[in-house]
């Protein structure tokens, strides 16, 4: 498969593996509280939060924070989080999808028909673009000096892994969604290191747009990420190259 080394840039995501860790702790946190919510605490009954526990220990959460997290979850008194997705078009006809945690549909709702409209798009009903997007297992490996590609490769492929490719500072797996925390598990045992293992939203294609237009969503891309009930934000933006 070839596109997905650019596709790295159309989610703010990767922005994780440096500047944004704390952030990716919240997000993970409030994913285990929808989780206990749904199926209780007990991961042996729950798939969804055995899977979330997954993906926790995939970004280094340590396992006292998961035990933290789950326990005030259970109760009673704790806020009910629940997942909510966004979709609509930003300038330029590029599709967007808003994945949010919140315990306030109204306020969430509000503010993303805020931040389309402020930056030139609009908010779409449920369902208008998420069939561009195809969700994916994704993997992002920490390369070190000794580390063999074709090596890894295959390790990632016989895990049951779809794909595999050198992003620069990173190697990307990409598998089915079901076979994500399988693959990532096999990696890690394995000695691999993972700077990254969760199911995303990859674009089938991608919209070429003005730098223009690139500005706006940048800057909408920037007001979502500021929202703490936001998740995750992808869309299939080509965005132009930005002069040195």
């Amino acid at each position: 498969m070839s596109g997905h080394s650019k596709w790295a840039t159309m989610h703010r995501k990767k922005e994780k593996i440096d500047a944004a860790r704390g952030k990716i702790f919240t997000r993970i946190g409030r994913e285990l509280a929808v989780a206990v919510r749904m199926g209780g605490p007990d991961p042996n009954s729950n798939a969804k939060l055995r899977d979330v526990i997954a993906k926790a220990k995939a970004n280094n959460i340590p396992n006292d924070n998961i035990t933290r997290i789950i326990k005030k979850s259970s109760d009673s008194d704790s806020a009910a989080y629940e997942e909510v997705i966004y979709e609509g078009y930003a300038p330029g006809g590029v599709a967007v999808i808003v994945e949010c945690t919140t315990d306030n549909r109204n306020r969430t709702a509000a503010d993303m028909r805020h931040y389309f409209d402020k930056n030139g798009g609009s908010l779409g009903a449920s369902g208008c673009v998420g069939w561009m997007f195809d969700r994916k297992g994704v993997i992002d490996i920490e390369k070190t000096d000794d580390m063999d590609e074709d090596e890894v490769m295959m390790m990632a492929l016989d895990a049951g892994a779809d794909d595999f490719s050198d992003e620069g500072d990173y190697f990307e797996v990409l598998t089915d969604p079901n076979a994500l925390n399988e693959v990532s598990d096999a990696l890690q045992q394995a000695g691999y290191t993972l700077a990254n293992s969760e199911v995303e939203r990859i674009p089938q294609n991608t919209v070429s747009i003005t730098a223009e237009d690139a500005a706006k969503l940048n800057k909408m891309l920037d007001m979502m990420d500021e929202n703490d009930d936001v998740q995750y934000v992808f869309h299939n933006a080509d965005m132009p190259e930005e002069d040195e």
